[in-house]
């Protein structure tokens, strides 16, 4: 593989504040479970010719056993990312974010961060799972290490698949990391996600963007203007964008809904149209089956491939997880939810452009 020319300088953390659709790229794997590079590019150029504002690679839904050493493709999935996206991208002027997913122990996570700075990656999306029973303390420290190598993303990540609680203290003294561009808020619960907004404001940083990883409460997320107070002075923060495990999926129908989002903003109206509480519940009911909610997630991974495989963007649901499937009942539900929201899908959209994508 050639060497990845460097990207077009640009301000990252700006263009994170400028709020941008972020998917988790997924993973796609062949019957015996190696990378399918035709359908992986197919999956990074859809993205790109979405409109999606960059891509997290290395992530939960690309699948962590790719970090581990004996599996050996860590380098190469963000490597066959970082030079598809350059090649889809092409003279575009437009800032497209490239996020690597770090974990692991200090050590692990920094020499992560030194491969993705090497092939081009903006910024690092840490993920703490292998920290569940540290303390506060041990845990910030860490983050200190990692931000000195690398542009932080931060991530709160649910309980339910792998997270751990973390305290408003804990979020008040990251945001005085000066190196932390944007905090991927994804707790699945409304107090601790208004507990990391407090937590912000309280430090002081503004310049840290917002990202909404709530897949259960997108729309509330981007909408609501959130009340904060910081040096005696009353004000509102928001979710400026998403990097969602959903956005992985009708990518091109979520820059749209973003793009609706940001110009009402934009347009200074005080009435939020109530028809984006309809859609968003929509968006909330649809996740649910895709992410298997009623399963504790057990058939995320497969659910998001699913619906890629029925668009023709991979070809099966296999993970590195042998015993990771759909659930039962998971595929019969799927196949109706584009006739239940087909405000939500882009089937079309991809159907137009899958010949090309998968050259």
């Amino acid at each position: 593989m050639a060497p990845i020319d460097a990207p077009a300088p640009f301000n990252v953390r700006a263009a994170l504040q400028g709020g941008l659709v972020i998917p988790a790229h997924p993973l796609a794997l062949t019957p015996s479970r190696d990378m399918d590079e035709m359908h992986q590019r197919a999956l990074t150029r859809y993205y790109v010719a979405a409109g999606a504002g960059g891509v997290a690679v290395g992530v939960h839904t690309t699948g962590f056993p790719i970090h581990d050493a004996k599996i050996g493709l860590y380098r190469p999935v963000l490597e066959l990312a970082a030079h598809t996206a350059n090649d889809a991208l092409g003279e575009q002027s437009r800032p497209f974010v490239r996020i690597a997913g770090l974990i692991g122990d200090t050590a692990q996570a920094l020499r992560e961060a030194q491969v993705a700075l090497a092939l081009g990656y903006h910024c690092g999306l840490l993920s703490l799972g292998a920290w569940r029973d540290a303390t506060d303390d041990a845990i910030l420290a860490h983050c200190r290490r990692v931000a000195d190598a690398i542009p932080l993303f931060g991530f709160y990540l649910q309980p339910a698949v792998g997270g751990r609680r973390l305290s408003y203290r804990f979020w008040r003294e990251f945001a005085e990391i000066s190196n932390v561009v944007a905090i991927k808020v994804a707790p699945f619960d409304r107090y601790a996600t208004l507990e990391v907004v407090r937590a912000l404001a309280d430090a002081g940083r503004d310049d840290i963007a917002l990202y909404t990883g709530n897949d259960d409460a997108i729309v509330p997320d981007l909408v609501t203007d959130i009340p904060v107070t910081s040096g005696g002075r009353a004000y509102t923060r928001h979710f400026v964008g998403g990097l969602l495990g959903q956005w992985a999926v009708w990518t091109s129908r979520a820059v749209q809904m973003l793009q609706e989002i940001q110009a009402w903003r934009a347009s200074g109206s005080e009435v939020m149209p109530r028809e984006w509480l309809t859609r968003g519940a929509a968006l909330t009911m649809a996740n649910a089956v895709i992410f298997d909610a009623a399963n504790s997630y057990t058939g995320c991974l497969p659910g998001i491939l699913e619906v890629l495989r029925r668009q023709g963007l991979v070809r099966g649901t296999w993970t590195f997880d042998t015993h990771e499937r759909l659930s039962p009942g998971q595929s019969e539900m799927l196949a109706r939810l584009p006739a239940l929201y087909p405000e939500l899908v882009d089937d079309d959209f991809v159907a137009a452009h899958l010949d090309d994508w998968l050259r």
